[in-house]
Parts: C-alpha cells; sequence; structure tokens
C-alpha cells in the first residue's frame, strides 16, 4: 500500500474495486485522478498485474489476499476513505466502462449539498451502446429494487456513485452481499433517509461480460429478496401474509354462500380456508413483530449514535 502523505484535507477520492483487470486499471486510474484528489484501489485478491499497474499509476492499493467480492472490497475501500475525512467519494467501476469525464457532474449536487448520493443513470436519455438484453435485465432488477427498497430510480444497478460524507459513514454493506450491493445502497438510503439524485452518464460495452449474465441477475435478484427481509420485515411479511388471509377469508365466503345454498358444508373448503386465514395472520403478526424489533434496535443505534 502506498503512503497517503501529501493528501489535501478533506480530500474528494475515487474508490475502485478491481479483480484481474490489469488491462485497463492503469488507464482508468490515470484519468480519474484528473478529478479528484486522490485513487483508492482495492485489488481484491487479483491473479494478474493489477495491484502493481495501479500502483504505478498513482493509486493508493489495498490488498486482499484472495478475492472476497465486490461487497467486501468497497467495505475496505470506504473504510479507508473514511479515515482520509473526505469531502466527497466517487465509485466506479476498473473495467473503463464509466468514464471519469463525468465525475464533475456527479460530484457537483454532493458538493452544494444537495444531495448525499449521486447516480450515474445509464436510462436518462443519453444513448449509451448497451446490448438490448442488458438493458432488460437492468430494468427488471430496478424495479425490483424500487418496489423492495420504497425508494425509486431509473438505474439502480449502476456502480458509478458519488457518495458525500454522511453516506460514506453509512455504507456498510453485508460481507455475503456479492453484486447486490448497489440495491443494498438504497435500502441503506431508504433507512437512513439520504437524499438520492441521479444525472445522465454514457457508459461504454465494449467488452463481453466476465459473468454469466442470468447467474449474475439471479445473484442479484437473491441479494434483494434477503434485503428486503432484513431492511422491511413488514414489507416482506406483510404483503404476502394480507394476500394469504384474503385467500383464506375469500374461500371462506365461498363456504358459507355454498352452505346457504344447498344447506350443505364444504368441510375440505372448509378447513382450507381456515388454515389459509391462521397462515395468513401469523405471517402478518410475525411482520409486526420483526418491524417493531428493528425499529426498537434503529432507535438504540441512534441514540449512542454512529460506531
Amino acid at each position: 500500500m502506498t503512503e497517503t502523505t501529501g493528501i489535501s484535507q478533506n480530500p474528494i477520492l475515487a474508490v475502485i474495486a478491481a479483480y484481474n483487470e490489469d488491462r485497463f486499471i492503469g488507464s482508468v486510474v490515470l484519468k480519474t485522478q484528473h478529478y479528484v484528489d486522490q485513487v483508492i484501489v482495492v485489488d481484491d485478491g487479483s491473479t494478474d498485474g493489477t495491484a502493481q499497474i495501479a500502483e504505478q499509476a498513482g493509486a493508493i492499493v489495498l490488498r486482499h489476499d484472495r478475492n472476497r467480492g465486490k461487497a467486501q472490497a468497497l467495505n475496505t475501500g470506504l473504510g479507508h476513505a473514511r479515515r482520509l475525512q473526505p469531502r466527497a467519494v466517487v465509485l466506479l467501476d476498473a473495467d473503463g466502462q464509466h468514464d471519469p469525464a463525468a465525475i464533475p457532474a456527479l460530484l457537483a449536487p454532493v458538493c452544494d449539498g444537495s444531495a448525499d448520493i449521486v447516480v450515474g443513470s445509464r436510462f436518462l436519455g443519453v444513448p449509451s451502446n448497451i446490448p438490448r438484453w442488458r438493458v432488460f435485465g437492468q430494468r427488471a432488477l430496478t424495479a425490483a429494487t424500487n418496489l423492495a427498497s420504497g425508494m425509486p430510480l431509473s438505474d439502480s444497478q449502476s456502480g458509478f456513485r458519488a457518495l458525500s460524507p454522511k453516506a460514506v459513514e453509512r455504507m456498510v454493506f453485508r460481507p455475503d452481499g456479492g453484486f447486490s450491493i448497489e440495491s443494498e445502497m438504497q435500502f441503506l438510503a431508504h433507512e437512513h433517509k439520504l437524499v438520492i439524485r441521479e444525472i445522465p452518464v454514457v457508459v461504454r460495452y465494449d467488452e463481453p461480460p466476465k459473468r454469466n449474465p442470468f447467474g449474475h441477475g439471479w445473484q442479484v435478484l437473491n441479494g434483494i429478496i434477503t434485503l428486503v427481509s432484513q431492511h422491511r420485515p413488514l414489507f416482506f411479511f406483510g404483503v404476502p401474509g394480507v394476500i394469504i388471509l384474503a385467500l383464506g377469508l375469500a374461500l371462506g365466503i365461498e363456504v358459507v354462500n355454498r352452505y346457504e345454498a344447498h344447506a350443505q358444508l364444504a368441510v375440505g373448503y372448509a378447513l382450507i380456508s381456515v388454515f389459509l386465514s391462521l397462515v395468513g395472520i401469523q405471517t402478518i403478526f410475525t411482520g409486526i413483530i420483526l418491524h417493531t424489533i428493528r425499529a426498537f434496535l434503529a432507535d438504540s443505534r441512534a441514540s449512542w449514535g454512529p460506531d
């Protein structure tokens, strides 16, 4: 790791998580340095020359001894950034997909105090050479994240972002978050009442995807489901509970109607109705209890202040 001497007080930092990106990392660091005070690269267990090239290009390099995933890489990078007390932090990918020239536009709402998180959106009218299958997948994941988090964006999966000091303090991701951390940011922003804005950006897709797109999409979707259960238990349990209870009550009404019409009890339907109603009520109360516990814990943490 290079030394951090010479960095100005309250610097603007860039944090880049990198895994086997020696083809691109040097140019990404060099271009990014024009717009920030220091670039921090987290080498997530690369087996190529990523760390050496990033260091030679002038970045602070933090090394993981093995590949731990993007969530842990950004936790490491943001943890280091917090110690430098930054004025703002920019997150971007290491593969050259994001254009560092857009960094000033990303930083502007953070630096003027109008936003805590600024997302570079690929879907705000500025054309990019995005493959159609990517557009479909990204929009589907965005719709799922927006519904689940309660904080809508046009591009929930964009990794090109700027964070205020308040957001940097709050952005601590689950170690097993994988590639759902962009979605997790929306949940954390909703929880901590952070202000999010979006600006249009152009993204390059010159290289084929390194990961299977279906596997990647499933990982993100699975992460979103986990996030809903942890961050919004009332929504996670309450919505299915209400649906199950409604089905049980509807079936119960049908049992009553059949009894009135034929003077005969539909025992099977009646048992199913009772079962669905009990499951629905239990699911709803589970959501209420977990929501209450989570709110109590959040209030307790708030009274003690941030870690």
